[in-house]
């Protein structure tokens, strides 16, 4: 994200970046429930989002510094149930988790279209 865009559309941008990692991350369990071994992972938004929203010497709040702040919040779910195989994905918890951070995504998605809307009407005039 460059500068100005990350300036006009603040902090929602940024947030909007992080809650698509974490779907995507939520998406991966469901998608491994089956894998054995596999360690369910989610994604602290809070922290992350913080950490994002640092400014970093050298560097301005762009792709990078939303991936490394991702990253940084990322942790290993325990698991909610004991499992032969190792899997620690809870298929009722992760569809949960899915569908409350597509409302959450959603929600940082319609304060993005206001902005977009408001400058819209700025520049045209309608």
């Amino acid at each position: 994200m460059t500068e100005p865009t990350s300036s006009f559309l603040g902090v929602h941008g940024t947030a909007l970046a992080l809650r698509e990692q974490r779907m995507q991350l939520l998406a991966s369990n469901l998608a491994n429930a089956d894998t054995p071994g596999y360690k369910a992972q989610d994604l602290d938004f809070n922290s992350a989002l913080r950490a994002a929203m640092q400014p970093v010497a050298g560097s301005g709040a762009g792709t990078d510094a939303i991936t490394a702040a991702a990253s940084g919040a990322r942790y290993e779910r325990p698991a909610s149930q004991p499992s032969m195989d190792g899997n620690t994905v809870d298929g009722d918890r992760e569809h949960a988790a899915f569908a409350q951070a597509a409302l959450e995504y959603r929600a940082s998605m319609s304060f993005v279209e206001a902005k977009v809307r408001g400058m819209l009407t700025a520049i045209t005039g309608q």
